[in-house]
């Protein structure tokens, strides 16, 4: 093997796990690229799994392997090591007896590193074995993300930091914007929140630390921080507003800015708003990734009277389609995948988007902007002027938008729309408050889609249980005895939440003449939906069930996403 030591050779063939052959593809890819370390090359073009590798090579050479999800080292030990080393080198700091430290590695061949850890701890040093994955989850669970950054950040002379009475005391943003600590703690919060599939972080300064946290499948998480982060909530609120052209003198109003990164060659477009608190401001960043891959309608999760019900109704050439549901209940994914949909040469579609979620080809997508008086009305009104098949209005917020929407489909176009309202059958009374004549809705509005998100079972480590029957509150009798529920725990597949992803769950209201008629006669929500159930329209929790039933969530997540049903 090239550049590799007879002594290394012997042991990797000792393990049992390598032929000459692998030994060889070893030797050679590392002689064409001299800086892919032995480790990786082994791992990358050996064809054995990480674990089974080091399980392996610890019994030859001698060192422990670490199961670091029972490892719990104490706070003494892990100040043995400063951040930025552990963060250098990816090793965790194990246990200290008799002047010798015990660091938890993924290399056992490094000597650059013991050498290293050596100086950086002052006293001997030696290994345990662990896959690189999970030394990573550790040593972000021990010391917090970011933690290098941070011990720089407190190291360097000039930065001033939060008093420890809580005051604030000015900060350079000026020089913090260039300085290296502060990027590299704020990015390293984005890139987590991104790995880990986030869609919000907020950051929020309490009495006694600075908070932060990521939404993940709808629900809040709290990350792992280092604990002096809060003497710095200051600089770090203030970097964040520079990145979105905010001005940090304002402390006292809301602001909303933006920010524009390329993460893992990949276009986020991150929207931020602050809030003055009590203990400073609170900032929260929702994450839209520019190209994000659409959900074709197939894979959205309806079932076959809803499926034919829309797919018949987003290709009327008039009328309207409404979306319904509260704030981050994927209005805007399903809306995308109908204009997937019906998008076609033969079909000019017009949006007008407040943000603009996702870039889609062949459309003309508007993006909405109040400083220089472009509203969704205003835009509604430009668009009937450019001869468009379908138009797609990000929200109906008040009585102009929604009668030029009416407008709009009374005269020829297909215009699709959501409505922050609690049912399908809602939008209607919704619409009237608005001040819209009743004939008009009746005249206009071909159906309305109700929709929530609910998170999907683990498939890894889901577990069947009997049904508790007294959770099930529909009239039919179950679909079944057996149901799934997250295994408790979870796994590592689901970051030990039981469940990973999220699933849609719709109600889909078809008006037809016993509709119009409701609405005419200004009937309410209930009234409306025992007329849509009649004609076989399915609720958001009778939905829900069915998936229950098909193992794809669990009964306490329907219960709680549609609690109102």
């Amino acid at each position: 093997m090239a550049e590799t030591s007879r002594t290394v050779q012997n042991v990797l063939r000792a393990t049992g796990l390598y032929s000459d052959e692998a030994l060889a593809r070893i030797g050679e890819e590392r002689a064409k690229n001299p800086e892919m370390g032995l480790v990786e090359a082994v791992l990358k073009f050996g064809g054995v799994r990480e674990a089974e590798f080091l399980r392996r090579m610890g019994e030859l050479l001698g060192f422990d392997y670490v199961e670091l999800e029972k490892a719990q080292p104490r706070p003494d030990v892990l100040q043995k090591l400063p951040a930025s080393a552990v963060y250098q080198y990816n090793v965790l700091p194990l246990r200290f007896a008799d002047g010798v430290l015990t660091v938890v590695a993924s290399d056992p061949f490094s000597t650059v590193a013991r050498d290293g850890l050596r100086l950086a701890a002052g006293c001997p040093v030696t290994i345990a074995l662990a896959p690189r994955e999970e030394i990573d989850k550790a040593v972000k669970k021990f010391y917090g993300v970011g933690a290098d950054a941070i011990e720089k950040m407190i190291e360097d002379g000039r930065y001033a930091v939060d008093d420890e009475d809580g005051s604030i005391s000015k900060i350079d943003v000026g020089a913090e914007g260039e300085e290296a600590s502060i990027v590299k703690f704020v990015n390293r919060i984005i890139a987590e929140a991104d790995r880990q599939g986030a869609t919000d972080i907020h950051i929020e300064p309490q009495e006694t630390e600075l908070r932060i946290r990521y939404r993940i499948d709808g629900m809040l998480h709290k990350v792992d921080v280092p604990p002096q982060l809060n003497r710095l909530k200051s600089a770090i609120i203030s970097r964040i507003k520079v990145m979105a052209n905010l001005d940090i003198a304002e402390k006292r109003l809301p602001m909303d800015g933006r920010i524009g990164i390329r993460l893992g060659g990949e276009d986020i477009d991150i929207r931020v708003s602050t809030m003055p608190g009590a203990w400073g401001e609170s900032i929260s960043l929702r994450l839209l990734a520019k190209s994000g891959s659409f959900v074709k309608m197939a894979d959205l999760g309806f079932n076959e009277r809803d499926f034919r019900v829309v797919d018949k109704i987003i290709r009327r050439p008039n009328g309207i389609f409404l979306v319904t549901g509260p704030t981050g209940s994927g209005k805007s994914t399903s809306l995308y995948s109908f204009l997937h949909e019906v998008n076609t040469m033969d079909v000019r579609i017009l949006t007008a988007e407040d943000p603009i979620e996702y870039q889609m080809d062949g459309i003309i997508q508007v993006q909405m902007n109040k400083d220089i008086g472009l509203d969704f009305a205003r835009t509604l009104r430009a668009f009937l002027r450019q001869d468009p098949d379908k138009i797609m209005v990000g929200e109906i917020r008040d009585r102009e938008t929604a009668e030029i929407a009416i407008n709009a489909s009374l005269t020829g176009h297909m215009v699709f729309s959501t409505l922050h309202t609690n049912t399908a059958a809602g939008a209607f009374p919704r619409m009237i408050d608005m001040g819209v004549e009743p004939f008009l809705i009746a005249s206009a509005v071909a159906g309305v889609m109700g929709q929530r998100l609910c998170r999907r079972l683990c498939p890894t480590c889901r577990r069947e249980v009997p049904l508790d029957r007294k959770w099930y509150d529909l009239a039919d009798p179950p679909a079944r005895d057996t149901v799934f529920e997250p295994a408790e725990g979870g796994c590592d597949a689901c970051s030990r939440t039981g469940y990973k992803g999220r699933r849609a769950l719709f109600e889909v209201l078809e008006v037809d003449e016993d509709i119009e008629s409701a609405i005419i006669k200004r009937e309410n929500a209930t009234q409306i939906q025992h007329i849509s159930l009649s004609k076989g329209m399915k609720t958001l929790r009778e939905d829900g069930w069915a998936k229950v039933f098909k193992g794809v969530t669990s009964v306490k997540e329907i219960l709680r996403v549609t609690e109102e049903q």
